[in-house]
């Protein structure tokens, strides 16, 4: 951010930027800010995701909100949080009278539907009866759901991804660009083209429990043999059944916690993800919803995945709104994280981005890179935080004093959106691919060494462990203690498999 700029009286705010300093909105800056200039010429100063932008005089906006607001739109882009928060604030009167002046313009439809939209109060306005239709967000610059629903009213064509309730945006980066243009589902087929129905079948077996406790490992948690049989168990569904109910989340909460803090409904209480730093010190890392908001705001979340579902979206961003927005509503007091990724799986293969049967262990990816994981969290949690008005009391309950919920109900999920892409992809090309050559290994060095001596699997499981474990060499205590029955031809020949397979590969 340019700083200086707040003290040139050359300058003056537009857009956004002047809409929030005017009624003093408490809202998540707009990545791009606007500014006017008496003199000089256009000048773009970008820093990290923040970009401003100094236009020359011609474009100043004048002081009337509605021009403002028609400016932001041109320049700024759809920021729906702010334009939430400024609904709440601006006069009716000064919304309907920019309207009014140009009724066919299409910057006042859109902001006439989104008004509307966004405060459920109906200008007295007739509605339109000719005129194209005007797309809400503009497909060149915004993912949006296709096909939109046409209004009558403004003549536009709603192709928001949500409704007033919970609408994400994601802004067309090179990067979402880039990652769309990569082909990964392709890159899925491509990978289990080389393995056998056989290989496939034993490998998605220990990858289903895999991702089971990589999920819970980054919640830093050891299930028992039941929550994980239980957590497998789901996933083998999530192929087939929509998760996103209300009911069928209540249901997986249930399965996936410890049975003391299952729950009938959404929670009660004011949640909040926090650190002990030190005995009566808690470092608060992220504020939940109020629990008072939470209902309307899980209804809105489901209605936008009902509409996605029907959309031509790609299955990566649908599955980024709603799993990174359930997970930022955080509607349980436990088991949020863990549904969260369950969702990933759930949407990616329900619209068809995984190949049928196949096990995706995503969560393995954002385990083995968890600053990039806590990262694509941590962008959206920080605006936040410093929103909120909290306290937090002796008994470690938590008190939200403000209104909090449009912070929650207008995401720009553009980060975690890439965050999502870029798990995946690494998925695809190291978890993917490095747990099917192994598995495909192990089982070719299974059948040598059933070839050598005719052992029960788990004996041979556990001579090729032991024996990785050391090098390629049992130790003569082990062998003692394990595999006495062999003879010394036979153990040797047994290592000699292990060794050309995995520890020649190794050193290699």
């Amino acid at each position: 951010m340019v700083e200086h700029h707040r003290d040139d009286p050359n300058l003056r705010l537009a857009g956004y930027a002047e809409l929030v300093r005017r009624y003093n909105l408490e809202v998540v800056p707009n990545r791009h800010r606007s500014w006017v200039a008496t003199t000089g010429t256009h000048t773009i100063h970008t820093s990290g995701d923040i970009v401003e932008e100094i236009y020359p005089l011609k474009y100043r906006p004048g002081d009337e909100v509605g021009k403002h607001l028609e400016f932001a739109l041109k320049y700024d882009g759809v920021n729906l949080g702010i334009l939430a928060a400024l609904f709440e604030a601006v006069e009716e009167e000064d919304i309907l009278q920019y309207v009014a002046s140009k009724r066919t313009g299409k910057y006042s439809r859109r902001i006439w539907y989104l008004f509307e939209l966004m405060t459920s109060k109906k200008l007295p306005l007739d509605n339109l009866s000719q005129g194209n239709y005007v797309d809400v967000l503009d497909p060149d610059q915004y993912y949006t759901a296709d096909p939109a629903k046409k209004i009558q009213r403004q003549r536009v064509n709603d192709n928001l991804l949500g409704n007033h309730a919970f609408c994400a945006t994601i802004r067309k980066t090179e990067t979402l660009k880039q990652y769309r243009q990569a082909g990964l589902p392709a890159q899925v087929q491509n990978v289990i083209a080389g393995y056998s129905t056989r290989q496939l079948k034993h490998a998605l077996s220990y990858l289903y429990t895999k991702e089971t406790k990589s999920s819970f490992e980054i919640e830093q948690e050891t299930p028992g043999a039941g929550r994980t049989e239980r957590f497998v168990a789901l996933l083998h569904l999530a192929e087939t059944e929509d998760f996103c109910r209300k009911e069928r989340l209540i249901d997986l909460q249930n399965r996936i916690v410890d049975p003391r803090f299952r729950e009938s409904d959404y929670r009660s209480r004011q949640n909040f993800i926090g650190q002990t730093v030190r005995m009566g010190l808690e470092r608060i890392h992220f504020v939940c919803p109020k629990p008072e908001d939470i209902h309307d705001l899980m209804e809105g979340l489901l209605e936008c995945h009902a509409r996605l579902d029907r959309s031509d979206i790609e299955p990566v961003l649908h599955a980024a709104v709603i799993a990174y927005g359930f997970v930022f509503l955080h509607p349980f007091e436990d088991g949020n994280g863990r549904i969260h990724r369950f969702l990933i799986h759930n949407i990616l293969a329900r619209r068809g981005f995984i190949p049928p049967g196949i096990m995706f262990p995503v969560s393995a990816a954002m385990l083995n890179h968890m600053n990039e994981y806590d990262q694509s969290l941590e962008v959206f949690s920080r605006n936040i935080l410093s929103l909120v008005d909290y306290n937090l009391e002796d008994d470690g309950s938590m008190s939200v004093y403000n209104e909090t919920a449009h912070w929650y109900r207008y995401m720009d999920l553009t980060p975690q959106a890439e965050a999502l892409f870029g798990f995946i992809e690494k998925t695809i090309e190291t978890e993917l691919v490095e747990e099917l050559e192994f598995l495909a290994k192990y089982d070719d060095t299974k059948n040598a060494i059933q070839n050598i001596v005719d052992m029960p699997d788990q004996n041979i499981d556990l001579f090729i462990r032991l024996c990785i474990q050391n090098q390629g060499k049992l130790s003569g205590r082990i062998r003692e203690r394990y595999f006495g029955y062999l003879h010394d031809d036979e153990l040797v020949q047994m290592e000699k498999v292990v060794q050309e397979v995995f520890i020649k590969d190794a050193d290699g």
